[in-house]
């Protein structure tokens, strides 16, 4: 058995925003870990969602919630300049600019209280390292505790606040730079640097996480040591993950090369596809802190996606994205279990 007695030692990257329980459940029914991303999710939804997850499979699974950094910008009066900046992008899909709400996140303790409430087997977080509180309790109900981290800095930190596993993210990574102790711009390390220095540094499980998209970067990484790989992107582009067919068809499309680091959809850095959306708002240099511009823009990027407009989403992809060329889940699952090593 591999850790936390999984089957196969294979977790799915939690996408906030972009998970599925479908997705979520057909990696844990294949005998891996499915995540499913909490972000911007209050607690009946957390409750809902948790529910609906359970009955789609009796198998172990994640949650996963983004920490506060202490930086988040509350709704001000600079939500109608900024919500007016980005008015072409809410006439392209149909829908009237945004008026400033009450909060643009729940809080934390909402959050945290109806996750250790339904109990999922693990809880990840990113952006941050968990209060002694927070892991206690979720220990006491028999949760464990996976932390995020993109330098050896912050895994020690992670590992010192006592969590049970630690993802080591390299900048290949699809989707947000979860750095915490520095700016994600100072903490680029990729995957097989990173990797080998987290497990030297600290004494819980490390799962890597960035680039893996085949049977070759799973062998890669657990020749490093790794006890586990995460994987987003190859399983993004499967038929069970929420994205739209357009989001799908740029994974397909998109070079390693041409995947980009950018804070123009959410204030904050994420790699993916450089579109249409990415490079006028680039261009225009009005960019809101996060999580105003992470609201503002979902306000039309979710209707983008419903109309399968992929130029105006937010296409999140790691550098690996060219070798996800997988129709199904179980598709992926199988080609990523070649990878492991005997007796893991």
């Amino acid at each position: 058995m591999s850790f936390f007695d999984l089957e196969h030692p294979i977790v799915l990257g939690p996408f906030g925003g972009m998970s599925s329980v479908a997705l979520t459940a057909a990696v844990s029914e294949a005998g891996g870990l499915g995540s499913y991303g909490l972000y911007g999710y209050d607690g009946d939804r957390i409750r809902s969602t948790i529910a609906a997850i359970r009955a789609a499979t009796s198998k172990p699974f994640a949650v996963n919630i983004w920490l506060p950094r202490g930086d988040e910008v509350v709704p001000n009066p600079q939500h109608a300049v900024f919500a007016q900046a980005l008015e072409p992008f809410y006439s392209a899909v149909g829908v009237d600019v945004p008026p400033r709400p009450e909060q643009y996140l729940p809080s934390l303790d909402e959050q945290a209280e109806a996750i250790l409430e339904a109990a999922p087997a693990v809880l990840s977080v990113v952006f941050g390292v968990p209060s002694e509180s927070l892991v206690e309790e979720a220990h006491a109900r028999g949760i464990r505790v996976v932390g995020t981290a993109t330098t050896v800095a912050e895994a020690v930190a992670l590992s010192n606040a006592g969590v049970d596993a630690i993802v080591a993210t390299g900048a290949e990574a699809g989707g947000h730079r979860v750095s915490f102790l520095k700016p994600a711009e100072d903490s680029l390390v990729g995957l097989f640097a990173l990797l080998p220095q987290v497990v030297d540094a600290v004494d819980v499980p490390v799962i890597a996480a960035g680039g893996i998209s085949d049977r070759r970067g799973v062998a890669a990484a657990f020749a490093l040591r790794a006890a586990g790989v995460q994987v987003g992107t190859a399983f993004l582009a499967t038929a069970e993950s929420a994205a739209s067919e357009g989001h799908r068809a740029a994974i397909g499309s998109t070079a390693a090369d041409e995947t980009v680091l950018t804070t123009a959809m959410s204030g904050r850095l994420a790699r993916g596809a450089r579109n249409r959306a990415v490079r006028a708002i680039e261009a225009s240099g009005t960019i809101a802190p996060f999580p105003m511009q992470n609201w503002l823009t979902g306000r039309f990027r979710a209707a983008a996606g419903e109309q399968n407009l992929g130029e105006l989403q937010s296409l999140w992809m790691g550098q690996a994205a060219p070798l996800a060329r997988y129709a199904s889940a179980r598709e992926a699952f199988e080609e990523l279990v070649a990878g492991v090593p005997d007796g893991r």
